[in-house]
């Protein structure tokens, strides 16, 4: 199956010194993936120079003359800057010409243009950016991580859908574990939304666990994890907060004197196995789930390695069919209600 994912070359902080090289090397990873680079003409041909490399059978460049840059508000990108890189994309993915569109600018830029080109798919109402948290036994999938500040309990249902049937087709999981995010696993704990939220997922056909707690995302209790965007966004801040934090208190303490330096030298290879299960990078790419086409939001500041699993995860929902599992599961959920 020929996938071809369409890359807005100029997004994120570095733009095509990042997306041009990991696009050449996630190629050499994948055959059955074309890419479109999408940007500046001149610019990325730049790029490719730089690199020894040249436009292919699979790499192609279609040029854009504007860029979203990271501070331009949404409003302003979606009505003014119709020929920019990140628009350019997802029209590409509007058309046909590719199957995905895997972008590091600005996100509300991103999801403004996105919904506005594509349309929501039947039955969902607001689109939602899941993402992939690290627990003691994998990963898990957290959804809303910021594009809903205020939610309804329906709304927190379609999320739930949406991330059940992403992680069913990514991980091959017939039946993914659905938990709610809440202050408490009782019933009468949380707000008037989250109970509502909890009751109308009771009654759906998913794997409902239940309420989980904030260290129930470590535990990796459930597969996926929903809440509204506002505690999502706060939560996944936190954790990359948490997680720098713990690397320079280790670096300051294996610095502190030649015999502490020592240890760090025997404990190098646990040290190194600690940071690669704890590497944000690898779980870098959230979806933008419920538009009507794959588009798949990477970290601003990714690296070449980090933007490499935002293709990973764009190529992953093409190849196992995420809007289709999603159609055929709201489709379900409405005769349910009938």
């Amino acid at each position: 199956m020929d996938i071809t994912v369409a890359i807005d070359a100029m997004g994120g902080d570095h733009g095509p010194h990042v997306t041009v090289p990991a696009a050449l090397a996630y190629l050499k990873r994948d055959a059955e993936v074309n890419i479109v680079l999408v940007g500046l003409a001149e610019v990325i041909e730049a790029e490719l120079q730089s690199l020894k490399a040249s436009v292919t059978s699979r790499l192609r460049i279609h040029h854009a003359s504007e860029v979203v840059t990271m501070d331009d508000p949404p409003a302003l990108s979606l009505r003014n800057k119709k020929d920019s890189s990140m628009r350019v994309a997802i029209n590409l993915v509007k058309t046909g010409e590719a199957n995905a569109c895997v972008s590091a600018g600005n996100t509300g830029a991103l999801m403004a243009i996105s919904r506005f080109v594509l349309k929501m798919l039947p039955g969902i109402e607001r689109p939602a950016i899941a993402g992939m948290m690290p627990t003691l036994n994998g990963h898990t999938h957290v959804l809303d991580l910021g594009a809903n500040v205020d939610c309804t309990a329906n709304h927190l249902l379609q999320f739930a859908v949406m991330g059940a049937m992403l992680v069913s087709a990514v991980e091959h999981k017939e039946a993914p574990i659905v938990g709610l995010l809440n202050i408490g696993e009782e019933d009468i704990k949380g707000n008037e939304v989250v109970k509502q939220a909890a009751e109308l997922l009771r009654q759906s056909h998913l794997n409902f666990h239940g309420n989980v707690e904030g260290n129930d995302i470590y535990k990796g209790t459930t597969d996926v994890v929903v809440c509204d965007g506002f505690v999502g966004n706060v939560a996944l801040k936190a954790s990359e907060g948490l997680v720098q934090m713990l690397a320079t208190f280790l670096r300051q303490e294996f610095k502190r004197n030649l015999l502490t330096q020592l240890a760090g030298l025997i404990a190098y290879p646990v040290l190194s196995a600690f940071k690669k299960r704890l590497d944000h990078r690898r779980y870098n790419g959230a979806s933008l789930l419920g538009l009507q086409g794959v588009v798949v939001k990477s970290h601003g500041s990714a690296d070449s390695f980090a933007f490499q699993f935002a293709i990973e995860r764009a190529v992953e929902e093409v190849r196992n069919s995420v809007l289709r599992r999603i159609n055929e599961q709201m489709a379900l959920l409405s005769e349910e209600k009938a």
